[in-house]
This record gives structure tokens, sequence and C-alpha cells, in this order.
């Protein structure tokens, strides 16, 4: 069998891929695809991993042995599932490699916006802290979370995750009703409408897929819903959030600020809007919520028990 790797370098230098070269398959492995040399890289290949390259209607057709593509991440919405599906291609993913870094991720861009934590970073870097006429500097308001209520939109694994560590901290944590009446059984945190729960959230954090139903699923609408005091954060995919209006919703203090750690397109484009502005309420990372060693050493893990089940009959994680 052969096997193609399209984007390994979104695993890290530092990852062991022994896992996946110890199966009897032949790989082409490649830093980093162009759209255009997708179809001639996997024409011949049986399985493709992918991260977030590309696979459309015209690539998939084109190809003359795909039987399995495993997606080296838990979002599948770069894969055309319709066009796989007719040619018989099994689709697979990763569920809950990442669920620890993520949700410390979440957690401390959370706690950056509540104590205003890079903005006295910065001041003390720049002498502000050595010309204060008392002990310590309180220029930037600081809000205690315990006591505040957390509103999730996707209590997955990691939504859950997430909750649980807020819970902890003293939060009250409640989640959006979920299109899937089946996920509305989740017992562990009250469901709320998502109206309702972005008027009554301190904090709201988006844990969700990106679908053609959620595409901006927060714009300027639901931005007016919330708290003139609450933070917003984003650890899911960019297209869940409307960016201009969230720049609106910013400079005209809709809401108190903002984390996100995705965008639109990735890697930005150097016009991209979001980092146009410079806001000390707004926090960008690069994708990076999940990029701890751990994570992503289970994830090559995944994606090898993806292909053995696969070649054995019993695909598994299949969406």
């Amino acid at each position: 069998m052969k096997g193609a790797i399209l984007d390994a370098d979104s695993l890290g230098a530092d990852i062991d891929l022994a896992p996946l070269q110890q199966l009897p398959i032949d790989w082409s492995i490649h830093a980093a695809v162009s759209p255009s040399d997708v179809a001639s890289i996997i024409i011949d290949a049986d399985v493709v991993l992918t991260n977030k390259i590309q696979l459309n209607r015209d690539v998939l057709f084109a190809t003359k042995c795909l039987k399995l593509i495993c997606v080296m991440a838990t979002g599948v919405n770069n894969i055309d599932l319709e066009a796989a599906a007719e040619r018989g291609i099994v689709v697979s993913n990763a569920i809950g490699y990442a669920t620890p870094s993520v949700a410390q991720h979440t957690i401390a861009m959370m706690l950056n916006l509540a104590t205003q934590q890079m903005l006295y970073l910065r001041d003390t870097q720049s002498g502000e802290w050595a010309k204060s006429n008392v002990f310590c500097r309180l220029d930037h308001p600081i809000v205690e979370l315990s006591g505040k209520t957390l509103g999730i939109i996707g209590l997955g694994t990691l939504g859950c995750a997430v909750g649980h560590i807020a819970a902890s901290m003293g939060m009250n944590v409640i989640a959006a009703v979920s299109q899937s009446q089946s996920a509305n059984t989740h017992l562990d945190f009250q469901r709320t409408p998502l109206d309702e729960l972005l008027a009554q959230s301190d904090v709201v954090s988006l844990h969700c897929p990106l679908t053609a139903k959620n595409v901006k699923l927060i714009g300027a609408e639901q931005l007016a819903l919330m708290k003139p005091s609450a933070f917003i954060i984003n650890t899911a995919r960019g297209g869940l959030i409307d960016s201009a209006a969230l720049i609106a919703g910013l400079e005209n203090q809709v809401i108190a600020g903002a984390a996100i750690d995705v965008l639109d397109s990735e890697p930005p484009s150097v016009d991209e809007p979001l980092l146009q502005i410079s806001l000390p309420n707004l926090l960008i990372t690069p994708h990076n919520a999940w990029g701890a060693r751990e994570s992503r050493q289970r994830l090559v893990l995944q994606m090898a028990e993806n292909i053995q089940h696969f070649m054995s009959g019993t695909p598994v994680r299949s969406v």
C-alpha cells in the first residue's frame, strides 16, 4: 500500500512518526503541499493523511486507489465528505487527542483576559512599575472569575473538560442547547438556549465544529446580546465568528474582550483584518492551542490506530 502525508510540518519536528512508519505502507511524506500539487501527489495513494490540506471533489475523483483519508484533527471541514462517500473512501479523524492541551490554552486565555496579564507584563517591562508611588500597579481592571458564569457552545469532550476546570475555579457553567438532539442528553451542565446563554454569560467559549449551518454563528446580533463586561474565546474554528462584527464589538465596547486561536484563513494573509488592528482587549494566538507535544504524539498514535483498524476491516473514528 502507498500512503501520503500532505502537511507533516503541522505535526512539528519533535514528533516520533515511528507508529506510522512501522506500518506496511510505503510513505511519501511532505512538509506542506500546495493546492495545485495535491491531486498529482495522491493520485496513486491508498491512504492519505492531512491536517488542513483541502481534499475537494475534483481531487477525490481524480484518485485511482484512495481507500482511506485520515484527518489529523477532529474537524473535517477540509474534506468533501459527500464526494468521499460517493467514491467509497473511508474518512477517519482524531478524537480527544488534544483535550488537555486545548483546555489549558482556553483557560489560560480566559485568565489573561480576566487579569489583564498581557498589559501588566508590557507595562512592567516598559518601566511603569518603577514609576509607581505605591508597591503595586492597578492600571487595568482585574476580574475574579469565581462566581462568574461560563457559557460553553459545543459540549463535547473538550467543552466538558473546559467546563470542569472552570467549575473547579468556582465558576457557574452552562452550555448551549445543541443542534443535535442526542447531544442534549449530556447532563454535566445545564443546557440553555443560545440567546439566553449569551445574555447570561460572563465568558463565552466556543468548542463546536464548523458546519454549513453555523458559519458566523457569532455576529453583531449575538455580540449585542452579551454583557458589556463579557469575554468571548474561540479555540474551535475561525469561521464561527464574524471577524468584522468582532472588531466592531471590541472597538465600540459591546463586549470587554476576546481571545482567539483560530482565523478564517490559516496561515493568515498579510491583510487579515484581525491582525491589522491593535486592541488591548484582543488576544490572538497562532492556532497552537492543541500544540502540546503530548497531544501531537497522541495524534500520531490515533492515526496509526485508524489505519490498522481499517486494514483489519474494522474502521474506527469514521465520520
